[in-house]
């Protein structure tokens, strides 16, 4: 949106996706508006934010609460101005077989990756229909085709390929676009969650994984960072409702 005020929410900005995600944009040329459960988990993606030159809000809310969600939107419209990006990265994994899956394991990964990205559409989209112009990018994961001991996590992703579709066909007229965009095996602290779930050293469970990706190397926050920032920018203008991999080829 070549000469407006830029300013993207990114979900889950504490970890190491969602300040990848952050400064990547940040150097793009957006305002952020770091979005996770606490305030310190995204102080070092703030100074990120700052280094790019670019002013940065912190809100500290829980996207699984609605009142939390309305609330956070208008702190950061009152800092910053109208959002007209926003990135639903926060996720969260609760591995088990489904025979030992409790009801809280599936509700709560649902929760927080299909619903609470849900909330934050929903209280996006009117700020970006106002302006005729937004870009919604939404984290999946290869795993929303099956992923064996995270069902839960795996309808939550696949639920998430469902919601960008149809926002697509939604927002369209509106001249927002709406992608998702699927890691495969990435090397983060979910990693080590996966890792522990199953068992296993993290250094094995990376040998294991990368067997099976073709390009042989764990991707990095930084790939994905990449994939948003294509679905932010004005090359990907004419795309919407799409699902990018970015998996090394599997």
């Amino acid at each position: 949106m070549a000469g407006a005020q830029q300013i993207a929410v990114v979900t889950g900005a504490g970890g190491a996706l969602g300040s990848a995600i952050s400064r990547r944009l940040a150097y793009d040329g957006f305002d952020i508006v770091l979005w996770d459960l606490s305030k310190e988990s995204c102080q070092a993606s703030l100074e990120q934010v700052h280094t790019a030159g670019r002013r940065g809000l912190i809100v500290a809310a829980d996207i699984t609460d609605e009142d939390a969600v309305r609330e956070g939107f208008e702190e950061a419209l009152a800092q910053l101005g109208a959002p007209l990006v926003l990135v639903n990265n926060a996720g969260l994994m609760r591995s088990r077989r489904a025979h030992n899956m409790t009801s809280g394991d599936w509700n709560q990964v649902l929760a927080v990756n299909l619903s609470g990205a849900f909330l934050m559409c929903r209280s996006a989209i009117p700020f970006m229909e106002e302006a005729g112009w937004g870009r919604i990018v939404n984290i999946s994961s290869i795993g929303a085709k099956g992923l064996a001991g995270s069902a839960n996590y795996a309808a939550a992703k696949a639920g998430i390929e469902g919601l960008s579709a149809s926002l697509a066909k939604e927002l369209g007229p509106f001249n927002v676009t709406v992608n998702a965009v699927a890691p495969g095996f990435i090397s983060t602290n979910m990693t080590a969650e996966i890792a522990h779930a199953r068992g296993v050293d993290i250094a094995e469970l990376e040998r294991e994984m990368i067997e099976h990706v073709p390009l042989r190397r764990a991707g990095t926050p930084t790939d994905v960072a990449s994939a948003v920032a294509f679905f932010t920018s004005d090359q990907s203008a004419y795309i919407s409702g799409e699902v990018l991999k970015v998996a090394g080829g599997s």
